[in-house]
């Protein structure tokens, strides 16, 4: 599959929907009817022939080129509309900052959200909301440790806060530097940049002490919005401009969730919704616009790749799906790149689990079935896949489970990681609904945010217990929200305005203090 203009290609099971396929790229649908071909919304057209049709109801049966246009994009009119439909003016706030500057020609800005794993920048022209350029790169700091806890620690060595300060910088000032080359705009014409993270990334980039961060009862050191002069920072713009870092709204909730309740409209929002960003730290808010709730869940980077044996972040190589053939005899799986599988990342984990409950493989505590008690239930040759790998039960997912080096296999160990992390997404979600009284029938829209939150399944979301039991039609991805709303802070002052409203008023929940908690967790590591 090849979708134009960006000509991202991926690969995708026969069968799958053009919805499906444009996740897996990275573009956001708008999906309003929840993907089941009524709103009309996500009209894409297939080339060379112009035709076009409904990315929801067009399955793939062989290797197509897509046209995405604007109006079917989620986040194409969010630069411009406020949240949903709500329109805004493009006012940027660097005026405030930069005495002087006359109009907006010639002014541009970029919008950063940094994230544990990976940073993405956007260079906006400010005259016309136009999205010039974007980069995005690891961030570096997962030298120094592959989540906040271990960063926080490494800071309290001898100088660790400023190479981990050090770090980040340079690595803006690469991205900044990779926006120039693809724009061919100046970095002397850039004004400002807004910063959305999570409040460890915040701080580190901001020099903040990160002690009381790791210690109860996890205070921020500050979750002000922060407006430094871009020469004092390091950063590679235009000297005299701003650097922008959002507000938080607590010490595990950062101002990448501020971003993502600006960029979903959460201060319109009449429906009962749940925004989930799932990734090493989940985030989760719960509400309406008239009361939000927000807490953090210490998902563990299991849903990364890592502590599982054949885990990976998605790289080329990586299984991204699973699922179980259109006879019901075999499962196959879609490998990022198209080639030869050799990891699992983490869409694809929650996949395989999915198919392994689904088939009767394992049970509702996560337990394996034995091969005996499954003969004339399930397929020869899914059952074929079961095999005992160091001293624990394990399934084959693609190649052959003689061969430890050329095949990806699941274990034991590795579902009950998966496990881990679902209870503690899951728990946290049902915390914040106890606290307002909701019941998951009440929930009239799931909002899956993030780079991983886009890539899974909904239907194995809800199968394995990560979200409650909703329809599939009220779950929505909405791609990288966090870094939608960025843009909007950074184009419009009303969105900035908006921002620190959103991160006073939603209230924030420490999950760990709660007296059910350990109860809802235990209950949550059940695949229901």
């Amino acid at each position: 599959m090849t979708f134009r203009p960006e000509g991202q290609r991926v690969s995708v099971h026969d069968g799958a929907t053009l919805l499906d396929a444009a996740a897996q790229a990275g573009i956001i649908l708008n999906t309003i009817c929840g993907g089941v071909g009524t709103c009309r919304k996500c009209e894409v057209v297939l080339l060379p022939e112009r035709r076009t049709v409904l990315a929801c109801e067009h399955r793939v049966q062989s290797d197509l080129t897509v046209e995405v246009p604007g109006r079917s994009r989620f986040f194409e009119q969010q630069i411009l509309h406020h949240g949903i439909d709500r329109q805004i003016t493009l006012s940027p706030g660097i005026h405030e900052h930069v005495p002087g500057l006359r109009d907006n020609k010639h002014i541009f800005g970029v919008a950063v959200d940094i994230g544990t794993t990976t940073i993405v920048a956007k260079l906006m022209d400010m005259a016309t909301g136009e999205c010039k350029a974007t980069a995005a790169s690891a961030n570096p700091q997962i030298a120094y440790g592959d989540d906040v806890v271990s960063r926080i620690a490494y800071a309290e060595r001898p100088k660790g806060l400023e190479t981990l300060h050090r770090a980040v910088v340079g690595c803006l000032n690469d991205l900044i530097a990779q926006l120039e080359a693809a724009s061919q705009v100046a970095a002397r014409h850039i004004y400002e940049v807004t910063v959305a993270g999570n409040t460890t990334m915040t701080h580190i980039l901001l020099k903040f002490p990160l002690s009381q961060l790791g210690q109860s009862p996890y205070r921020a050191y500050s979750t002000k919005a922060e407006d430094c002069r871009a020469d004092k920072m390091g950063i590679a713009i235009n000297p005299c401009g701003n650097i922008h870092v959002v507000e938080s709204i607590a010490g595990f909730v950062g101002s990448d969730i501020t971003a993502v309740a600006v960029a979903v409209g959460m201060d319109e929002i009449d429906a009962m919704t749940l925004v989930v960003d799932i990734g090493t730290n989940g985030e989760i808010v719960l509400g309406t616009k008239t009361q939000m709730y927000a807490a953090s869940c210490a998902a563990g980077p299991a849903l990364e790749g890592a502590r599982i044996g054949h885990g990976s972040r998605a790289v080329d190589g990586a299984i991204e799906a699973v699922f179980v053939c259109a006879d019901g005899r075999d499962i196959d799986v879609d490998v990022i790149g198209g080639g030869r599988a050799r990891t699992i990342c983490g869409s694809g984990l929650i996949d395989a689990i999915a198919v392994l409950l689904e088939a009767g493989l394992l049970d509702v505590t996560g337990r394996f079935i034995g091969k005996e008690a499954l003969q004339g239930k399930a397929a020869p040759a899914i059952l074929d896949r079961l095999i005992e790998r160091g001293g624990q039960p394990a399934f084959v997912l693609a190649g052959s489970g003689n061969d430890a080096n050329e095949s990806v296999v699941l274990t034991q160990k590795d579902v009950r990681e998966t496990q881990l992390a679902k209870a503690a997404i899951r728990a946290g979600i049902q915390l914040l609904q106890k606290k307002m009284h909701v019941a998951d029938v009440d929930i009239q829209q799931v909002l899956l945010a993030g780079a991983f939150g886009n890539f899974i399944r909904r239907e194995s979301a809800l199968r394995i217990g990560l979200l409650p039991q909703v329809g599939v039609e009220r779950v929505h991805f909405v791609g990288n929200a966090a870094g939608s709303g960025a843009r909007m802070i950074l184009l419009s002052s009303e969105c900035r305005r908006l921002a620190a409203d959103l991160a006073e008023r939603i209230e924030y929940v420490e999950i760990a203090h709660e007296p059910d908690f350990q109860g809802v967790f235990a209950e949550a590591l059940m695949f229901e």
